[in-house]
């Protein structure tokens, strides 16, 4: 099936921007901030908890259009299928900032969670007293994606990550307080069953034609929404109500070990059902695939307490759709949420134009509007971090130097790589943020006198200059590392073998909690664990570092044999990987620098 790839707009690059101002006309009660692309409320009460969410453009109107009284305090928007960084995030905290807390919700996908995670983390090191206020949710609801594949990577997130915003928006709302608020969100998510399906990928705007990826009789269960492959194809297209029931036993079926995700009972379940349209589907065929759906979970004794219908979370131009059950609570489990209080929380009004609302207001031309004082100011009030000097100051600036080189000399080799085992940007991600940590190193922000606020320059480097995903686990790491070093030091003014040793296993353990990868992975990670470890194990020996080095790029080189359970190559095919033999960029990338940094 050929997809078009004709579309209307000014140009790809300011698209996303175009369509937010469009929202803000729509909606006079929302602002848009537009060097961060973060849409927020333009009146909203501070009293009460905030709930804001985020991630790439495309998904429209997630999750922009949720944004509104009784759902979204604010959204953060990347570009189209990119996480927004965590600067981008940061504002957004601050844009919704109360006296009472902010619950953060984010569709599980690497470089969402990383980013999002990212800026929680900085605001825990600049702001401990916020830290018990800012609450933290990943939605993953795929069900197509079976444990064994997702064991590393988990459940993708989904349309039924809208009935969480609205469930925790409206007990906010209602004044809840941000424990119960939290618990609620977390309960519904656990809940919650998605599969998608498309007869064709989506066409993303400003990238080249591509041929068919489905031939003409061809539909894919389980198709992601950034054009991950599905886990099934069948042909010749079946009848619509045998592929509903196809798809629902995937959420129902309790006898599947790798996707019986939801405790299905063997009688009295009850469920809201979400039918969502994936953007290229007429609302002819949308209203069939709502009624085969009723149908078919009624045959099975399902009870349906809430049908929900239309456009929630889509793929661009994707024609498909997907179907999500929450699952309420059984009569065996007195202790979850009363099913009642569920439903009137999705019945709350609310004037968020993603929910089915349309403003009788005039449009709204001040697209953004100042905020106070005191929700800006805060960042001018961050301690200034004591300062400790390398032990030999000009070799320092020398090897940050000599590994941003290498990184950039790598950039053909990585992206080689990664046009095989990803999405063929991790080598022009690498060399971006080298190039930035080479300017900062001419400006004098990186030296061998303040190894700290080196660290924490390179560290913003790569969040800033670095995208999505690797940007973020960069930006975690060395952010996490200056805590290490702040944690460290107090008895030392120079970064003696023992206080990179500390710092470099808190900045690993830290990263661990906004990633599952662990060694062997096939990810950055295998040969930055070898690293880390193998030096702090080794620190009497004078051969530590190169020691380390060593296990470092033993382990990148590992990768060409581990299958991929993390990253984008966790869905790439897994024999054609083993006939490629390329090795993770990621963890070449790593490798580079260590090696670079003992020569």
């Amino acid at each position: 099936m050929t997809l078009t790839d004709k579309h209307f707009l000014n140009s790809p690059l300011t698209l996303v921007l175009d369509s937010l101002r469009g929202l803000c006309a729509l909606n006079p009660n929302v602002c848009l901030d537009e060097a961060n692309k973060v849409v927020y409320q333009a009146n909203p009460d501070r009293s009460k908890v905030a709930i804001i969410c985020g991630g790439g453009s495309g998904h429209e109107p997630s999750h922009a259009g949720f944004v509104g009284n009784g759902i979204l305090n604010g959204a953060i928007c990347g570009n189209v299928f990119a996480s927004p960084n965590a600067g981008q995030v940061r504002r957004g905290i601050d844009l919704v900032s109360n006296s009472v807390g902010t619950v953060i919700i984010v569709k599980n996908y690497t470089g969402d969670v990383l980013n999002f995670g990212l800026a929680k983390e900085q605001y825990a090191a600049l702001y401990p007293d916020k830290i018990d206020r800012l609450k933290f949710i990943i939605v993953g609801d795929d069900v197509s994606v079976g444990r064994t594949q997702g064991q590393i990577v988990g459940r993708r997130g989904l349309a039924g990550t809208v009935l969480v915003y609205k469930i925790a928006g409206a007990l906010a709302r209602q004044g809840a307080s941000l424990e119960e608020v939290h618990s609620v969100a977390q309960w519904v998510a656990s809940r919650i069953g998605t599969v998608g399906v498309g007869l064709e990928h989506c066409h993303i705007p400003g990238t080249e034609s591509s041929s068919a990826h489905l031939n003409a009789t061809e539909v894919e269960i389980g198709m992601g929404i950034h054009n991950e492959p599905g886990h099934t194809r069948i042909t010749p297209i079946p009848p619509l109500d045998k592929l509903v029931h196809e798809l629902v036993e995937l959420v129902v079926n309790m006898k599947d070990p790798e996707r019986s995700f939801l405790d299905f009972k063997d009688s009295g379940n009850e469920v809201v059902l979400l039918v969502n349209n994936l953007g290229g589907l007429s609302e002819l065929e949308l209203g069939a695939v709502v009624g085969a759906t009723v149908q078919n979970l009624n045959k099975r004794g399902i009870k349906i307490q809430k049908v929900l219908g239309g456009t929630f979370m889509t793929s661009l131009n994707m024609p498909g759709f997907s179907l999500t059950l929450l699952l309420l609570r059984h009569s065996s489990e007195p202790n979850a949420p009363d099913t009642q209080r569920i439903l009137s929380l999705l019945d709350e009004s609310t004037d968020a134009p993603g929910w089915k609302w349309s403003s009788l207001q005039p449009p709204q031309i001040a697209l953004d509007k100042p905020v106070e004082a005191a929700n800006t100011a805060n960042k001018d009030l961050a301690p200034e971090p004591r300062k400790i000097h390398a032990s030999n100051t000009p070799d320092f600036a020398a090897a940050v130097e000599k590994a941003c080189k290498a990184l950039i000399a790598a950039e053909p080799d990585i992206t080689r790589m990664d046009s095989i085992a990803g999405d063929g940007d991790c080598g022009l991600t690498l060399k971006s943020g080298a190039e930035a940590v080479l300017e900062d190193l001419t400006l004098g922000k990186i030296n061998g006198s303040d190894v700290i606020g080196s660290v924490l320059a390179i560290s913003k480097a790569a969040e800033e200059h670095m995208a999505g995903t690797s940007g973020a686990l960069y930006s975690i790491f060395f952010s996490s590392l200056v805590q290490g070093l702040v944690s460290a030091s107090d008895k030392t003014s120079s970064a003696t073998a023992e206080l990179w040793a500390a710092a470099l296993n808190t900045a690993l353990e830290r990263l661990y909690t906004y990633t599952r990868a662990r060694p062997p992975s096939r990810t950055l990670v295998d040969p930055l664990a070898a690293f880390v470890k193998t030096f702090s194990s080794n620190l009497s020996s004078q051969d530590a570092f190169a020691s380390a080095v060593s296990a470092a790029g033993k382990a990148a080189e590992a990768t060409k044999d581990i299958e991929a359970k993390a990253g984008r190559s966790a869905y790439i095919d897994a024999q054609q990987l083993q006939i490629d033999q390329v090795p993770d960029p990621g963890a070449w990338g790593v490798k580079v620098i260590l090696e670079s940094l003992q020569k």
